[in-house]
């Protein structure tokens, strides 16, 4: 049975090699870069299945001092009535075993306190299987950010 926990020190060597085997999908990170984002971040957290690394995501509340232009897009419309999911890596080795339904539906309960769960997904270059499985929870694209190499949609979902 998965659980998410907070992460700790022996986790950052494996929460960085997944970083950057993801990282055409998400910004760089370094170690100094998790340490910042761990210090801001309303939750920095492993996904544990039964004991293994299966990955990791990462969530800020609003008012933080998070750098992202995107957190900032939302920052500027919401105020403060939005979370932020920032990002989510699944390993391989777990994928399509419903650790993202479960990620997400934990994510989206913390969210629900703040109206809105807000994320990015790429366009360009494309993610279709990200679009897909958020459109199929709900989740509309309310603006894109970026250009004609690295394109996002900036994606909402309301909560009751």
């Amino acid at each position: 049975m998965p659980i998410l926990r907070r992460i700790s020190e022996r986790d950052h060597d494996l929460v960085l090699d997944l970083n950057q085997r993801n990282v055409e999908a998400l910004a760089p990170m370094d170690r100094a870069r998790l340490l910042e984002l761990d210090g801001i971040a309303d939750r920095f957290d492993v996904v544990d299945v039964d004991g293994e690394f299966g990955g990791f995501v990462v969530t800020f509340a609003p008012g933080t001092a998070y750098d992202s232009e995107n957190y900032r897009w939302f920052t500027e419309r919401y105020a403060d009535r939005f979370y932020y999911l920032d990002r989510i890596v699944l390993s391989d080795r777990f994928r399509r075993r419903g650790l993202g339904t479960f990620v997400y539906d934990e994510v989206e309960r913390v969210a629900a306190a703040y109206e809105r769960l807000t994320l990015e997904v790429n366009l360009l270059p494309p993610n279709d299987v990200s679009l897909a499985f958020h459109g199929a929870r709900g989740y509309l694209e309310v603006g894109t950010l970026g250009d004609d190499e690295h394109l996002v949609s900036l994606m909402e979902k309301k909560l009751p």
